[in-house]
């Protein structure tokens, strides 16, 4: 079982994906700009730890960012001197209100790149979780959506895609970091099919696929 920090931790996503993995069994650490609320969030849903986002930062070996867009920049930075070796995941889609049904990717190509740009190349940087519907992941329920991962450090895409499977998701690979690009555009498609259809929390299948993935 691997340690893992969940950073901005007490939002939706942040606290749906560190639920389940510490139902999974994980030492999962509860990162947010307010450590007593990081702590609250821990105790009520069984995470080892919680406290503000670089302190849970250290020490970790996956760190998973769970922020909105316009957090992305000051949160990693306040994150970047305690990575170390971890594994980081960025969950970040660039949504800009009010047009959240729009795509509007950033000018570095997506949020995925943003990340890497302002983290540097020594990071193990990897992205997912863009197109899981939060509440429903905060549930028992299943989730009827795949998880696709991006990442150029191979070994550290398929670390996320374990990940995924053990909060009861398919992760599948879906490449280089540059093709998170897709899934982050793809989120606001689904905002509008939900939104369109009245449907709660409208996901992806990919059919097809054969078990083992070829990298």
């Amino acid at each position: 079982m691997a340690a893992i920090g969940i950073i901005g931790g007490t939002g939706h996503l942040g606290k749906a994906i560190a639920r389940r993995l510490a139902k999974a069994g994980h030492s999962v650490s509860i990162g947010s700009r307010d450590g007593e609320r990081a702590r609250a969030t821990a105790t009520e849903i069984g995470a080892r730890t919680g406290g503000t986002n670089a302190a849970m930062a250290a020490g970790q070996e996956v760190l998973i960012v769970t922020v909105p867009f316009a957090a992305q920049a000051a949160t990693l930075a306040e994150i970047a001197p305690h990575i170390g070796d971890a594994v980081v995941v960025d969950t970040t889609v660039p949504l800009v209100p009010p047009k959240v049904m729009r795509v509007q990717l950033p000018a570095a190509g997506s949020a995925a790149q943003t990340a890497a740009a302002l983290l540097g190349p020594a990071v193990r940087l990897v992205s997912g979780f863009h197109n899981v519907a939060a509440h429903i992941l905060d549930t028992d329920a299943l989730v009827d959506c795949d998880v696709l991962v991006f990442g150029d450090d191979v070994p550290a895409r398929n670390v996320v895609i374990g990940l995924a499977a053990d909060m009861g998701l398919r992760g599948l690979s879906g490449g280089a970091l540059a093709n998170s690009a897709a899934a982050e555009a793809l989120t606001s498609v689904l905002i509008y099919l939900n939104k369109t259809y009245a449907a709660d929390g409208a996901g992806i299948r990919f059919t097809g696929l054969t078990t083992a993935p070829a990298v």
